[in-house]
């Protein structure tokens, strides 16, 4: 099938609401480790990472090859029948999981893994309202919608969400108090407390939050942050939920989880994505005593998956036995250098934001008034499309490039990424530069 040919049945059969990348759609062909190709047989090297899911590369042997052995042993039991690769994945993640978290619940998605926290947190409370932050995203359900913090992906939600509340976010670059770091006493944090006082009824069922907000633009709290929330959650009855979606596994370097970095023991951890390389996986994991506490029978069709399991257990072997957490933290730091570097070059970047190999770079017209460059940073994407190079967009104002490439990636492969990205912007700012002459 030609490249026309299947972006002409993709408008005539997928839903139109499907968002894809580039004036020109970049239609997939097959992929390998860091790179991935399209039909015309032009190469890319992704650091994208198919939105944060591609841990240890595209198609890696490692894990490919035990997916295949399972494949031909049993493909499919449903939750109804144990099987060994189900058990092997939950007994792992409960070696690696912080705190007493040591037992799981398997599904598909990241929507349907904060599902389950939610719905856990209400039955074990014997509260109701959630709280959330601003700028979160925690997937595409109709609860799930109700959770995010984004106009844009909660037009679909007729009547609002009841019994969810947004705190404001630990946006530090865009401060809502107009303050600096140094100075704000990270009254972010505070307000959580705000909102349980003034919009809740005063106990809340939970508080959940992406360690790194990831469609937010993967805006990253100062030290402080978690600790300070976590304590007023508890104050006020809740369970902290961390959403791991899209920084666990290693993402942001040392940790398996992207809470860890700020010295917090979650009550459920909710997680997919990255965890299966690619593979459609969610999971909700708590302690013996949350989870004892669900009412009611529970399955999952496919949660749990053996094919599904074996990915994800052979995926975090692999992170694991490659020290790729250590890969994280070591090349990500040599990639934020070199994005820090392009930010002194190029006045379009404003900020510089991440962990490990999760970093972004937020574009703005200005650096003195912040004002947003959403046009510019399309613009920049195609640019890099052009030149081999695949990144992600997210941001309130799609005005942020998120880069999450695979964590076995080498420091050579930075250089060719910031290489690109150097010739990039200067492309966006030519035309500019031109009129102005």
């Amino acid at each position: 099938m030609t490249k026309d040919e299947i972006i002409r049945k993709h408008k005539q059969y997928l839903f139109p609401s499907i968002s894809t990348y580039y004036k020109d759609p970049l239609v997939t062909d097959h992929a390998s480790m860091q790179y991935l190709w399209d039909t015309e047989g032009n190469k890319y090297l992704d650091f994208f990472g198919g939105i944060v899911t591609i841990s240890v590369g595209h198609t890696n042997p490692k894990v490919t090859t035990k997916v295949k052995a399972q494949i031909d042993k049993i493909q499919h039991a449903s939750t109804l029948f144990p099987n060994e690769a189900i058990v092997a994945l939950a007994e792992k993640i409960a070696q690696i999981t912080p705190g007493n978290i040591t037992q799981s619940f398997f599904t598909n998605s990241g929507t349907e893994a904060n599902e389950t926290a939610i719905q856990l947190a209400r039955i074990h409370t014997g509260n109701y309202e959630v709280v959330a932050l601003r700028h979160g995203y925690s997937g595409r359900s109709q609860l799930a919608q109700g959770l995010t913090g984004h106009g844009t992906w909660r037009k679909s939600l007729p009547s609002g969400a009841h019994g969810i509340v947004h705190a404001l976010n630990p946006y530090c670059y865009r401060c809502p108090f107009g303050m600096k770091p140094t100075e704000c006493g990270v009254e972010c944090a505070k307000d959580v407390e705000a909102v349980i006082q003034t919009t809740t009824s005063g106990q809340i069922a939970a508080f959940i939050a992406e360690p790194i907000q990831g469609v937010g633009g993967f805006i990253t709290p100062p030290k402080e942050y978690f600790k300070i929330v976590f304590n007023i959650v508890k104050q006020y009855g809740g369970l902290f939920i961390a959403d791991e979606v899209q920084t666990g596994w290693g993402r942001t370097g040392k940790k398996w989880f992207g809470i860890e970095q700020w010295e917090v023991y979650p009550d459920i951890i909710t997680s997919a994505k990255g965890m299966a390389n690619g593979m459609p996986v969610g999971l909700t994991a708590t302690t013996a005593e949350i989870a004892g506490s669900f009412q009611g029978l529970q399955i999952s069709t496919f949660g749990g998956n053996p094919v599904v399991s074996v990915a994800a257990k052979a995926t975090i072997d692999l992170i694991e036995e490659d020290r790729l957490m250590d890969n994280a933290e070591t090349v990500g730091s040599y990639f934020r250098d070199g994005l820090n570097e392009l930010q002194d070059k190029h006045d379009l970047i404003g900020d510089v934001r991440g962990m490990g190999l999760l970093q972004a770079i937020e574009f703005v017209k200005d650096r003195k008034t912040k004002e947003v460059a959403p046009q510019e940073t399309v613009q920049f994407m195609e640019e890099c499309r052009k030149r081999g190079l695949l990144v992600g967009k997210g941001g309130l104002y799609g005005n942020v490039i998120r880069m999450s490439p695979p964590l076995n990636i080498a420091k050579t492969d930075v250089d060719e990424a910031i290489s690109v990205m150097d010739e990039a912007l200067s492309a966006v700012r030519q035309p500019a530069a031109v009129a102005a002459r």
